[in-house]
């Protein structure tokens, strides 16, 4: 390499055609991934769609059934365990002993990876993250915000360059996931790369980029705003009383393929803007206010699981 010539980056994970099967199901069906070095990655999808299955054969703990490309510049189905080494994990339910203190919990996982100095390590990790007063309180006393940030330093006593976070906030209250998020945009900002599954639309928005998926497929992924504009979604807000019966008769005119009520709102979206538009003002009652609004990301969520095929049986 010449002298000022720049480095090329290769991304944190480039894989294409990645599938696993169960039973005869395909329960990842040939998806595609590219995410970038340093970059915040959200998978979004309902229950069962893959979101799980796909991390886990990513990072080597399930061996794929199909697929090619590389995870940190390795082959993610022939290096399986170098890439173990250099991922951290954190799965969807807290997996430490609760009848161990969290210093000695994190010692477990740092004899687990071999580390040296580990005390000395465990210790600058527990100061970073706020853990330093509970080190010796049992992790099975700790509230989910603080078994969430110990589960999170674990997975990353290794110095990881790829954290897989699978529903890392769910049970926690709104105060905890917010610094949970913050302290996820600052390791990404020293070069971490993330990719995490959630199934709130508020985090979902926080990501760099995402993907959604349903029963196995990709359906959708880019940007927030590309993903929008992608699912070509329009949306009428009627305000007003009895929004209850009027979306139940929305529910029958053409045009309307989706509402949603939001206490004396509703959301009436489809993909034919003038026959929604006609639907809408055709049902409203007097005294209701009307308008079409741009699509949010919980509104094209909703819709593109609605129009999903279950794969489960095939």
């Amino acid at each position: 390499m010449k002298a000022g010539e720049a480095v090329e980056r290769l991304p944190a994970i480039d894989v294409r055609g990645v599938t696993k099967i169960f039973s005869g199901r395909k329960v990842v069906d040939s998806i595609s991934l590219r995410v970038e070095e340093g970059e915040v990655y959200g998978f979004l999808g309902p229950n069962g769609s893959g979101k799980t299955t796909f991390i886990r054969t990513l990072c080597g703990l399930l061996e794929a059934d199909g697929g090619e490309g590389t995870c940190l510049g390795i082959n993610f189905r022939s290096g399986r365990k170098e890439i173990q080494r250099q991922v951290g994990y954190m799965t969807q339910k807290f997996s430490y002993y609760e009848d161990l203190t969290v210093e000695e919990n994190l010692d477990f996982v740092a004899r687990v990876y071999g580390l040296e100095n580990r005390k000395e390590k465990i210790a600058a990790a527990l100061e970073e993250h706020g853990l330093g007063g509970r080190r010796k309180q049992l992790a099975g006393m700790l509230s989910g915000g603080w078994k969430q940030r110990l589960a999170l330093v674990a997975c990353m006593l290794h110095d990881p360059k790829l954290l897989l976070l699978d529903e890392p906030t769910a049970g926690v209250d709104p105060k905890a996931r917010r610094d949970f998020w913050d302290l996820i945009h600052q390791l990404s900002a020293r070069g971490l790369t993330v990719l995490v599954t959630t199934h709130y639309m508020d985090e979902a928005e926080r990501c760099h980029r995402i993907a959604y998926l349903a029963y196995g497929q990709m359906l959708a992924k880019g940007t927030v705003a590309e993903v929008i504009r992608g699912a070509g979604l329009h949306t009428w807000q009627v305000s007003g009383e009895k929004v209850a019966a009027l979306a139940e008769s929305l529910k029958r005119r053409d045009g309307v393929e989706q509402v949603t009520i939001f206490g004396n709102t509703l959301h009436a979206s489809g993909s034919d803007a003038v026959a929604l538009e006609a639907a809408v003002r055709g049902e409203a009652g007097e005294g209701m206010q009307c308008q079409a609004i741009p699509s949010g990301l919980e509104d094209v969520f909703i819709y593109l699981m609605g129009k999903s095929a279950d794969n489960f049986g095939k």
